[in-house]
């Protein structure tokens, strides 16, 4: 009977889940944190920077840590990646100018995502350099990709085309491109004519 009455208690308040304390944030674990991180994703200095800030702040949370000492030991691990080529902001800004292009995304948006990561104003526009010089028309090549990708303009069925005409216009402003861009996508006739 007592089981029973502690099943019902447990039935009626919903558990709440357990956190669980950060770990320590010394140089072992930040190091160690670092590289898995690196191992995952390409980033930036500042964008490994601030991860590793988080959790040195959680761990100055739960154990009290000298948020001084870890920002000093976070500089040091960022130098030794540096050093050891496992983190090169020119290399993950050119991977990830290519990457953003080939998904459809303008020149525009791609120097506003590699800023919001961190990436130096120079490098940016060394990325973005290369995008010209290794495509001729990268904002078109770019938008007709979004098109495909999204079945905007010419990619739509002909019955819903003018029905969808300003959506699609807003999908591709929204997106980055200017409006002679977007409208020249939308109203072509097919993939042939743009």
């Amino acid at each position: 009977m007592i089981y029973a009455a502690r099943m019902a208690k447990n039935r009626e308040q919903p558990r709440k889940p357990k956190k669980s304390k950060p770990r320590r944030a010394d140089e072992a674990t930040l190091m160690k944190a670092a590289l898995a991180y690196l191992e995952r994703y390409g980033t930036s200095r500042d964008n490994l920077r601030r991860v590793l800030m988080q959790r040195l702040e959680r761990a100055a949370r739960a154990y009290g840590t000298d948020r001084q000492a870890g920002t000093e030991i976070i500089e040091s691990i960022l130098d030794r990646c540096e050093a050891a080529g496992v983190l090169d902001d020119e290399r993950y800004a050119r991977r990830s100018a290519e990457t953003y292009l080939a998904s459809g995304e303008s020149l525009r948006a791609i120097r506003s995502r590699l800023a919001r990561k961190g990436v130096a104003l120079g490098l940016i526009e060394d990325a973005v350099n290369a995008l010209r010089s290794a495509t001729p028309q990268p904002d078109v090549a770019a938008a007709i990709r979004l098109a495909r990708r999204r079945r905007l303009g010419p990619y739509r069925p002909p019955a819903n085309r003018e029905k969808y005409r300003d959506k699609d216009l807003g999908v591709l402003a929204r997106a980055g491109f200017s409006f002679g861009l977007a409208r020249k996508i939308v109203e072509a006739e097919d993939e042939e004519t743009l």
